[in-house]
């Protein structure tokens, strides 16, 4: 279970810190999407992320406190090489598009495979279709982004931020997927070492199970509600 903590992180003791990445095109509302999570605030006139920028925000996983410093990736062409270095050390992706800009949707494989190609190959990822609150102006299916997201093992929601719709459950799933995986493998390396196995740990480094080994790719897939 899973609760969210307050937008202003307090001096209580963080059991984890989970590094999150914002990627996909510019104007997608990445920056909004992480106002929203981190401070509840969504702004009219947001300005273009330049470079990199990034937010905590400390919740509380099954009684853990899970401190998430969640990175928005500027969107733009020129700032990628700049970027690429800040997939390093993410255990978390969400990969949002615009469901009212069909460039946006169809860019969404090539920055999945820049994603692949700079980050952990076990890291998890969401598929997030924003500005839900536009559906008049929709151009990608739902069921279109459900089956993409199905067939790359994603999980997947609509979000709106100005609206504040699904915005907390998509971070959500990410954070609690990813402590979900660190636990069961911190408690498989207790069971090894209680049985006088070598630790399957190397030092404090966590490797996260591919998402195939966790969860079948059809039920990774979540609600658009």
């Amino acid at each position: 279970m899973a609760s969210g903590g307050g937008y202003g992180d307090s001096n209580q003791k963080i059991d984890y810190v989970f590094k999150v990445v914002l990627i996909g095109d510019s104007a997608v509302g990445k920056s909004q999407i992480l106002a929203r999570f981190a401070r509840n605030e969504f702004s009219l006139d947001s300005k273009a992320t330049i470079g990199v920028e990034f937010q905590t925000r400390t919740l509380i996983i099954e009684h853990k406190s899970v401190k998430a410093q969640i990175w928005d990736t500027a969107g733009q062409e020129r700032y990628r090489a700049v970027t690429s270095a800040y997939y390093r050390g993410a255990v978390g992706a969400m990969l949002v598009y615009d469901i009212t800009k069909r460039q946006s949707f169809d860019h969404i494989p090539r920055w999945l495979e820049e994603l692949r190609s700079h980050a952990d190959k076990n890291i998890v990822i969401i598929l997030i279709g924003n500005k839900s609150d536009l559906e008049n102006q929709r151009v990608i299916p739902t069921e279109d982004a459900k089956e993409f997201a199905q067939k790359e093992g994603l999980f997947f929601l609509e979000t709106s931020a100005l609206e504040s719709t699904n915005v907390e459950s998509a971070f959500l799933t990410v954070l609690t997927e990813i402590f979900n995986i660190v636990n069961k493998k911190s408690l498989a390396a207790s069971e090894n070492q209680a049985n006088g196995n070598p630790a399957s740990l190397s030092g404090k480094k966590i490797v996260i199970p591919g998402p195939a080994q966790e969860i079948p790719a059809k039920s990774k897939v979540c609600c658009t509600s």
